[in-house]
């Protein structure tokens, strides 16, 4: 499944990367909002459910070679952040759900 398509099952919102999120393919998904826990642990084509809408967040993005970034609970994203995101083709979306709402629909779609 591509960012794009689970963007439109689960009615979320893009903050920066639409036009690139056809091409992310997703292989899991990773909750947390440690960075260091999370460059650390988080495995490549991850979804990254976290409230964390920092610079720093990005670089972790870029790091663990996540798919997209999913701001919940309609956490900001810095616009440090987002230039930084368009940058390095780091997709980010936000939804209003929690991490733990979230990632029981998406534990059921891919």
């Amino acid at each position: 499944m591509t960012v794009n398509e689970l963007k439109e099952k689960l009615q979320l919102t893009y903050l920066c990367g639409e036009g690139i999120a056809h091409e992310k393919e997703i292989e899991g998904c990773y909750c947390g909002d440690l960075l260091s826990w999370v460059m650390s642990r988080a495995e490549s084509g991850n979804i990254w459910l976290t409230v964390m809408g920092n610079v720093n967040s990005i670089g972790v993005a870029v790091l663990a070679d996540i798919s997209c970034i999913i701001l919940t609970e309609n956490a900001a994203l810095d616009e440090d952040a987002k230039k930084r995101a368009e940058e390095n083709d780091v997709v980010i979306l936000t939804s209003a759900k929690n991490s733990y709402q979230l990632a029981s629909e998406i534990s059921k779609i891919i």
